[in-house]
């Protein structure tokens, strides 16, 4: 039975728990897990004053700001706050329609956020007005079917007003004037956000907001991810080529397996470290690690033949970082013989201790073989992404597990749980409420017996500790 936070306040109070103890409003039932916040994507040609005015409406500056066209290039999200509400401001790099080499790859970046945000805010320089890429812009964003406002910037005075009013003709609606660099009308401009926003994002991108599952395909060159798409595909969706990196862009694909559509992204291979990586390898590094963001399901193809990289094993910690839900697929097993599988054996015992939790499947993209069988294993790995324990079998749970070993002691003193609620699925998120810090091992120890009694295969799970705050003795009187 699902448990909501003002549920699991009931739950503590019956238990004589004090929720301002471990800093919880109680009078905010929604305090004790903060819902993710709406999101506002800031597109525009380059070099049109975007970051600045990033800076301008977060309120401090971070966003990187130089006078050359180009600065931004990723797309990077910081927190705002305006009015007592919180959002996310996405900055951008400068989107081009016709963009080509290094600048389609940031044009890709900022299309994916205008995909995914809640609103977006196009930036216009008002020193210049409507140029072709604006007036491209405006046709995309119409048919996106997002909320969109306009800010004309660079307006330091109200000589420019008269070129502002030029702006309507983008058929966006009214251009609101500000200057990110002196701050002119920017808390106008924040209000007609906050009017945009919904009060909570869009759950249809990586959550399976009913439409199809989406899958990842990721893994690095030339493992077969591509063919592997076409094979379930029963078609060419990808180019498929000796040559390793053939996948530049991810690419989706609607495919039916084992009875059910599918949403599939083949993504680019990860050859080095996002960091070292230069030029297209980069680019390309950065939209896998966005299908990642934006799947509920990975499948981590390995070549079965090789032995297992340090690429490999970065790989799977991306997904295990992001919070996805797993599935290791070892490919190319028709070039597996019986020293190989010895091998495989001890790279798994090895390699994979961190997410022995992961299930894996044999298969050869090439021949077919097996390859039916990753549905099961996808459809298991996301029921665990998905559950949820109810509060109640939670805390019976923890109680006998603790009274059988209890947490190791401490400056002196015995850590003690008090409460134990899970606030979120996706992954399946622990809050255990406690009057002392638990050690990192105590806590493995904890998710290594939830996925014993509970199972949670294919799936990671998150275990967060909240310690009581010791009040004041003035407080206590």
């Amino acid at each position: 039975m699902s448990q909501t936070p003002q549920e699991d306040l009931d739950a503590m109070a019956a238990l004589g728990l004090d929720p301002d103890e471990f800093g919880i409003d109680a009078d905010d039932p929604g305090a004790a897990e903060l819902p993710p916040a709406p999101v506002l994507a800031v597109v525009g040609r380059p070099n049109v004053g975007k970051s600045t005015l990033v800076n301008r409406l977060i309120g401090r500056r971070e966003a990187v700001v130089q006078d050359v066209p180009g600065v931004t290039r990723d797309r990077v999200a910081y927190d705002a706050l305006w009015n007592g509400r919180r959002f996310v401001v996405v900055d951008t790099g400068g989107w081009e329609p016709d963009a080509t080499g290094l600048q389609a790859a940031v044009a890709a970046q900022a299309e994916y956020a205008m995909r995914t945000a809640d609103a977006v805010l196009l930036v216009v320089d008002a020193t210049v007005g409507a140029t072709a890429t604006e007036e491209a812009a405006a046709k995309v964003l119409l048919r996106s079917q997002r909320p969109v406002l306009l800010a004309a910037t660079k307006v330091d005075d109200d000589r420019l007003l008269a070129d502002v009013a030029d702006l309507w003709r983008l058929g966006l609606g009214e251009p609101h004037p500000v200057s990110g660099l002196h701050g002119r009308g920017s808390g106008d401009l924040l209000d007609k956000i906050l009017q945009v926003l919904p009060e909570t994002p869009r759950d249809d991108v990586g959550t399976g907001g009913g439409g199809p599952r989406r899958v990842a395909l990721i893994g690095k060159p030339n493992v077969g991810k591509s063919s592997l798409l076409n094979r379930v595909a029963g078609e060419e969706r990808s180019v498929v080529h000796d040559v390793a990196g053939t996948t530049v862009d991810p690419v989706d694909s609607l495919v039916e397996l084992d009875g059910e559509i599918w949403r599939f992204v083949d993504t680019a291979g990860l050859r080095k470290r996002v960091k070292n990586a230069i030029g297209m390898e980069y680019y390309a590094s950065l939209r896998t690690q966005a299908a990642i963001e934006a799947a509920e399901v990975a499948l981590v193809l390995l070549d079965a033949s090789q032995p297992v990289t340090e690429q490999d094993q970065r790989v799977i910690s991306m997904v295990e970082e992001a919070g996805r839900a797993l599935v290791i697929v070892f490919n190319k097993w028709d070039l597996v013989d019986e020293d190989r599988r010895l091998a495989m054996k001890r790279e798994l015992e090895r390699d994979f201790v961190r997410v022995r939790w992961a299930e894996h499947v044999n298969i050869s993209a090439l021949t077919g073989r097996s390859v039916h069988k990753i549905a099961p294993y996808m459809r298991r790995a996301l029921e665990s992404w998905d559950k949820r324990i109810s509060t109640g079998v939670l805390n019976s749970w923890i109680g006998e597990v603790v009274a059988a070993n209890p947490p190791p002691v401490r400056g002196g003193k015995q850590p003690k749980i008090l409460f134990a609620t899970q606030p979120r699925t996706r992954p399946p998120t622990f809050v255990l409420f406690t009057t002392g810090f638990l050690e990192a091992g105590y806590r493995r120890f904890l998710e290594r017996r939830l996925r014993e009694d509970f199972g949670f295969p294919g799936s990671p799970i998150r275990i967060s500790v909240r310690v009581r705050e010791k009040k004041p003795r003035s407080a206590r009187r």
